[in-house]
């Protein structure tokens, strides 16, 4: 029994030294020579990780590149690396998260500029309905905005500006959807609240003309034609030659009634037509 004691606490013992003296030998690998190489390498398994498209694969071990060495410049490029992985495949939130915590970490990096574009980017590709998805687009917008301040003399900030007008055709398009419902149910105030903000602050899109006339329309149809008059002095001054500018015309030309109850007419012909095309299935 004695020697079976001394046998198992001979077995342990070697098997303790042995097991320590394989921690040490990689304690040494981590914070020996070998550090920079293994982080070199988890750098270029990343990339080829990227370029066969395993992007959740490739994020993982460009991460493993900061906690191997987080003091080097490979680094703060590695977690760019990350949220760019993420990003190519959908990972909106990853991405997200990722560029936010390198803008924590790397405050003065030389690559902020991209960051911010490409957290920008991620906002604008997660818009899944721009009808519903109003805080991606202003997330996006707020982002696009920054970066041009900031860096306007990057081609980030150019392509930024594009996006910027893309965006802000969006939203007057979804200002102007409302407005035309609210014009349906004849609530004519929230109508008028909705194009004066397409007006004010979206008056460089395709949609400011159709704003104007809307309003044209509203004014006239409520009784203050005075005011009526006044958004079509401004469209047909900025707009003279637009279609709308002549839809705004009609409405005070004396044949504006005759037109609407030809239009009605037609309208009437067409429900029709589609009631008995109904009727034959």
């Amino acid at each position: 029994m004695k020697k079976t004691k001394f046998l198992i606490f001979i077995i342990l013992s070697l098997l303790i030294f042995s097991c320590s003296k394989k921690n040490e030998q990689v304690v040494k690998e981590i914070k020996g020579e070998n550090l920079e190489q293994q982080m070199i390498q988890s750098y270029n398994a990343g990339l080829l990780a990227l370029g066969e498209g395993d992007t959740l694969y490739a994020a993982k071990k460009f991460n493993e590149v900061e906690l191997l060495f987080p003091q080097s410049i490979w680094a703060s490029r590695a977690s760019l690396m990350s949220a760019y992985a993420y990003w190519l495949d959908g990972y909106y939130s990853n991405s997200i998260s990722e560029i936010k915590r390198f803008l924590e970490v790397y405050p003065n990096n030389d690559n902020t500029d991209y960051a911010y574009y490409l957290l920008s980017m991620n906002y604008y590709d997660s818009i899944v309905d721009e009808k519903k998805d109003l805080r991606s687009l202003n997330q996006s917008k707020k982002y696009f905005k920054i970066l041009i301040k900031n860096y306007p003399d990057t081609d980030y900030a150019l392509d930024a500006k594009y996006k910027l007008d893309l965006i802000d055709d969006t939203l007057a398009a979804k200002e102007l959807y409302i407005a035309r419902y609210y014009m349906n149910k004849k609530k004519w105030i929230a109508a008028v609240n909705r194009l004066k903000n397409v007006i004010e602050n979206y008056n460089s899109t395709i949609y400011i003309e159709e704003a104007l006339h809307r309003i044209v329309e509203i004014y006239y149809l409520i009784g203050l034609e005075e005011e009526a008059k006044k958004y079509a002095l401004i469209l047909g001054y900025n707009y003279g030659s637009g279609d709308w500018y002549k839809q705004s015309y009609k409405v005070f030309n004396k044949d504006y009634e005759v037109i609407k109850k030809i239009r009605n007419n037609k309208k009437d012909k067409k429900d029709l037509l589609l009631s008995k095309l109904k009727s034959l299935f």
